[in-house]
């Protein structure tokens, strides 16, 4: 299964991004401001019974993006110049797993969102046994959704929520009693569409 996951990820760096480069020197997003470049590990568990992907959710105490759904991840530091680093830091940060536990596999497309951000997402495996040690202050919890559900188009959808008088459309995969959406879901979903092509 590592295997051919790993073909399927071959070559797919930057897909779908278009001219969007990563970091994003200067950037400005749709509303004007600095994008801030950032990056995220999506993590793929290769379990005896099956592969899975691991998710966060974020603490309901946090400023921004409280109580939702997402991958290990944040902002670049000063001297990370590639979205592999800055992945494998934040990820060690919030979930206590080292860099050394992750065999890096590739990139998806670069994201921006709708909070000034352009993200890198960064494919990774885990191998169990490993231990997660979740930072009190970011990270909630920690749990994981079977690769097979998340490469069934029939639990990807588009939601629509009214945003400040507008409706706005966006990506959404429910898993049980976690709702997950937004860039999570859009990433999600791309990774659905590698994987699921003949």
């Amino acid at each position: 299964m590592r295997d051919w996951v790993r073909e399927r990820l071959a070559g797919m760096a930057d897909r779908g991004s278009d001219a969007r480069s990563w970091p994003a020197t200067g950037e400005l997003s749709p509303v004007g401001e600095v994008l801030r470049s950032a990056a995220v590990l999506v993590p793929l568990v290769d379990r005896h019974d099956g592969m899975t992907v691991l998710l966060t959710q974020r603490t309901a105490t946090l400023p921004k993006h409280a109580g939702q759904i997402s991958f290990p991840g944040g902002q670049v530091a000063p001297g990370e110049i590639t979205p592999e680093t800055t992945a494998l830091r934040e990820t060690h940060e919030e979930i206590g797993v080292p860099a050394s536990a992750v065999d890096l596999v590739g990139r998806l497309g670069v994201r921006d969102t709708n909070t000034g951000f352009r993200v890198a997402p960064v494919v990774g495996f885990l191998t169990p046994p490993f231990d997660i040690v979740e930072q009190a202050s970011e990270v909630d919890s920690v749990f994981e959704v079977p690769l097979d559900f998340v490469c069934d188009p029939a639990n990807h959808r588009i939601d629509r929520l009214r945003v400040r008088g507008e409706d706005r459309d966006f990506r959404a995969m429910p898993y049980g009693d976690y709702y997950i959406w937004g860039l999570t879901a859009r990433i999600l979903h791309e990774l659905s569409e590698i994987l699921g092509q003949e």
